[in-house]
């Protein structure tokens, strides 16, 4: 099974190499990592080039955000399956995308996703543990959601299904899990080990953006069929982020 992983970069020479190293490093055999540039000028293109996983390939901008370069990569993948993980990431551990392929190849699912680590920038010091659960109908609408860089889909998927609404600037991620796993109620699997490390600091985790994500979250719910619940599922999914402030690997 080969796996396209897609990672967006701008500007991030500081970290893009522990994301190179992270996936050049996978020992499952066919991975094509696409990393989307949007016009990096700080180094990070030389580093790219330089740790890109053999049979990478490498996009340059500009584009229209995060979630357009997503689809842009997305649109040249050749994998199977595809996941995303953003520059400032890493998977836990060399064995990852091993992991995720005998479980879509086991279960037969649609979509496979995993557990999740909020670190410091060492990549070592936790914040927050995101322990996940299975998805069952319903659980959208009481505030779940599977941590998104941990979400592989078959790339098929996005070719019936659609990629990543570029109306949203810091929720499409949610729309989209939301689109594929609710509305359409396709098969998902839960791997119940954290799969990425994810460096705290993101758009979405700011407390500035708390608001606008709220909005978005809420128009996601709107768009697919959802609204009415919205007011509810957008406080019970941001109260559900309180206790994996607690909770450590």
């Amino acid at each position: 099974m080969r796996i396209t992983v897609v990672t967006p970069v701008l500007d991030r020479a500081r970290v893009i190499g522990d994301c190179l190293a992270s996936v050049a490093g996978q020992a499952h055999a066919d991975v094509e990592h696409v990393v989307v540039d949007g016009g990096s000028r700080d180094g990070t293109l030389e580093q790219v080039r330089a740790g890109l996983r053999p049979g990478g390939k490498l996009l340059l901008g500009p584009d229209r955000g995060l979630y357009d370069g997503l689809n842009k990569g997305i649109a040249v993948a050749t994998g199977d399956v595809v996941g995303t993980l953003g520059a400032d990431d890493v998977y836990a551990d060399r064995a990852v995308l091993t992991r995720i392929a005998e479980a879509f190849e086991a279960s037969g699912a649609d979509v496979v996703h995993g557990d999740l680590l909020y670190v410091r920038d060492d990549l070592t010091t936790i914040v927050r543990t995101w322990r996940s659960s299975p998805h069952l109908p319903g659980r959208f609408q009481r505030g779940w959601m599977p941590p998104h860089p941990t979400f592989f889909a078959r790339r098929a998927l996005f070719e019936r299904l659609g990629g990543y609404d570029l109306r949203l600037r810091i929720a499409a991620d949610y729309e989209l899990m939301l689109r594929f796993l609710e509305r359409h109620q396709l098969r998902s699997h839960h791997v119940p080990e954290v799969l990425v490390k994810m460096r705290t600091g993101g758009v979405s985790n700011s407390p500035r953006s708390l608001a606008r994500k709220s909005l978005e979250d809420g128009y996601a719910l709107w768009l697919n069929g959802h609204g009415l619940a919205a007011p509810l599922t957008v406080a019970l999914k941001n109260l559900r982020k309180l206790p994996q402030l607690f909770r450590r690997a």
